[in-house]
């Protein structure tokens, strides 16, 4: 009777522990500071921070597409994004079966990860016609976050947005910066340990650049840090701005000083640091901001702080007292490498003044660089520190000098990945590009437009990450440093390198690349897919660089980088481009009421991607989903 009275009485009670397993497994598994540590132990079936992981390797260890069978790739779905007005340069993150992302003017979107069906769109109503004018560096966002049921989007006009991910409504909302002092946020913001940390753009007017961390479940305001000093009657904020105003002189506040966050960001978890790559000085030229012979901390640096705090624990600057803008903000990658038979924990960079660098990421110490493109502003770099020995020449005055790489950099914001099983670095590179110094006798600070000090630069400054280089107004060819590094392949300026860090060698190269547009991500399935600025999708084998793959997306430029995700046992491959309708940026009313006589018909630099750049304006905005042997409709 005992057993039998108790069974009765167990089979609610097991009905209850059903019902609510099932409820529970039913319900989204939320994205906390655990989950993204862990992302390197997950089966990678979702993409949940900018880089697939805080190391920003873009590896996943997905492998049901691989070399065997990459060829079937064909289009399983697109989405229309929208009207465009630029590049589409987010990367988007999949959770819960849903893919979001972000387009020209901040515009958030969210889509059926199995379908495109649309689940709900976000506009932020920016004031265009205002924005425009004040942004340095095009209507561009490179992406999202994601964290505890909400979308994270950084909003050009400097506001910071949570959103929540079912829904798309607003949660809160704070500010990062003004559009009336000239920053615009175009980065994707990134997470640690509860905190959302994001940079502003805006160095061509110049601006003081800084990154801050707010609460990610409020908003509010923990910290904020200064990448050059201020005003020294101020007095300053902490001890790293005490130290780097010894490495300025004259009155260089006034200026900005530049040294803009927009891209470029990592954590480490064990180490408990937080890794930011720093923008150029403003202006450009040293002189200008009478700084000659000054390192000027903190620009073109790569600084590692605390996240609960924003203490400065190190700091490693690529380019001292910078004169090219050779920003170190481009991607920043954590690996465990041997080198020289010491396992090393570590960070690199392929930077935009050509060098691959390889730095101790717990104390920052330098361990090796080399050249991955060709260099003529520097004839090396010491072995010790990683200070570059600078070609006397490339101090250019008033003397017309070329210098490689230009501006568009060697490497840029389009994103590189690593695969740990390779351990080769993926480059979407410059292989050669270069662009004609001389300081503007004519330069006058002007505030609230461009001010870069370099003739023939003009108001427009280089759009931000500029790939289009101005006119040369001397017939001819002006004298040039002697270069190092690799020489194209030939002719091609543009490449897909593969790198080896160890070695600091070339392993393979394909001939599709470009700093700006598009980029890559890796695979376990022993794959390389690349973005190409041009619109085509190509897959390599990671280890041989064997074209696998070339799919033409129709898409003509303005060309964001591939992710991938695996739903219901399916892996996916998914981008964004086209460019749409874009109206040109003013420095002036007069350049506004009168744009042909002022020479600014043609889109910002930014946009000038590739050849077929024309033919993107045309083409509005697509994201574009691949699965092996699809059949839904190609564009």
């Amino acid at each position: 009777m005992f057993l039998s009275s108790g069974t009765v009485r167990l089979v609610p009670l097991i009905a209850f522990v059903a019902v609510t397993c099932i409820a529970l497994a039913q319900q989204p598994r939320r994205v906390d500071d655990v989950v993204l540590k862990n992302i390197p132990k997950s089966s990678g079936e979702e993409w949940l921070t900018y880089g697939f992981n805080q190391q920003e390797t873009r590896y996943s260890p997905l492998n049901q597409i691989n070399t065997a069978n990459v060829s079937r790739l064909g289009p399983a779905w697109s989405y229309d994004i929208g009207q465009g007005g630029g590049n589409q340069e987010g990367t988007p993150l999949v959770w819960n079966g849903t893919l979001y992302s972000i387009t020209n003017w901040s515009i958030v979107y969210a889509v059926d990860a199995r379908t495109g069906k649309e689940k709900w769109r976000w506009d932020p109503e920016v004031n265009r016609d205002i924005i425009r004018s004040r942004a340095c560096c095009g209507i561009v966002n490179r992406g999202i976050a994601i964290y505890q049921g909400k979308i994270i989007a950084p909003i050009i006009d400097g506001r910071l947005e949570a959103l929540d991910a079912e829904t798309g409504k607003p949660v809160w909302e704070t500010r990062v910066g003004y559009a009336q002092d000239y920053y615009t946020l175009t980065m994707a913001p990134r997470i640690a340990k509860g905190k959302v940390i994001i940079g502003a753009a805006g160095s061509e007017f110049p601006v003081r650049g800084f990154f801050s961390a707010f609460d990610a479940n409020t908003g509010a305001l923990a910290w904020k840090f200064y990448t050059v000093p201020g005003d020294p009657s101020k007095g300053f904020e902490n001890d790293a701005m005490k130290k780097a105003a010894e490495t300025w002189s004259g009155d260089w506040w006034k200026l900005g000083g530049g040294g803009s966050v927009w891209d470029g960001m990592a954590y480490d978890p064990e180490a408990d640091l937080f890794y930011v790559g720093t923008g150029n000085g403003g202006p450009w030229p040293e002189a200008l901001r009478k700084s000659k012979g000054k390192d000027n901390l903190y620009v073109c640096s790569i600084l590692a702080v605390k996240p609960d705090t924003g203490k400065l624990v190190w700091y490693f600057q690529a380019v001292p007292g910078d004169s090219w803008d050779f920003d170190s903000v481009q991607q920043l990658i954590l690996a465990d490498l041997t080198i020289k038979g010491k396992l090393r924990k570590v960070i690199m960079q392929a930077n935009k003044d050509g060098f691959y660098y390889v730095l101790d990421r717990v104390t920052g110490q330098f361990i090796s660089g080399r050249p991955f493109s060709e260099v003529n502003w520097a004839k090396g770099l010491d072995e010790a520190t990683g200070r570059p020995i600078v070609n006397p020449e490339a101090r250019y005055g008033s003397d017309v000098i070329s210098i490689t790489p230009g501006p568009g950099g060697g490497h840029n914001w389009a994103p590189m990945s690593f695969n740990p099983t390779t351990g080769l670095a993926y480059i979407p590179t410059w292989t050669f590009s270069s662009m004609n110094y001389s300081i503007d006798p004519n330069f006058k600070y002007t505030p609230g437009r461009s001010n870069t000090g370099v003739a023939g630069m003009g108001g427009a400054g280089r759009g931000g990450r500029g790939a289009g280089q101005p006119a040369d107004p001397n017939p001819k060819k002006p004298p040039s440093p002697p270069a190092i590094g690799p020489v194209p392949v030939n002719g091609e300026r543009r490449a897909l390198v593969a790198w080896d860090p160890v070695t600091q060698t070339k392993r393979w190269r394909a001939p599709e690349g470009g700093s700006i547009g598009g980029g890559t991500v890796t695979t376990a399935g022993n794959l390389v897919f690349q973005v190409s600025p041009t619109g085509h999708l190509f897959a390599y084998s990671a280890d041989k660089g064997e074209k696998l793959l070339d799919i033409d997306t129709g898409l003509a430029g303005g060309m964001g980088p591939p992710i991938t995700y695996e739903i219901d046992g399916k892996q996916y491959v998914a981008l964004a481009g086209g460019i749409g309708h874009v109206i040109p940026r003013y420095d002036t009313p007069a350049q506004a009421a009168a744009p042909a006589a002022a020479g600014a018909n043609a889109p910002p630099p930014d946009l000038a991607t590739g050849p077929s750049a024309n033919s993107a304006a045309q083409i509005l905005p697509k994201l574009m989903v691949y699965v092996l042997d699809g059949k839904g409709s190609p564009r």
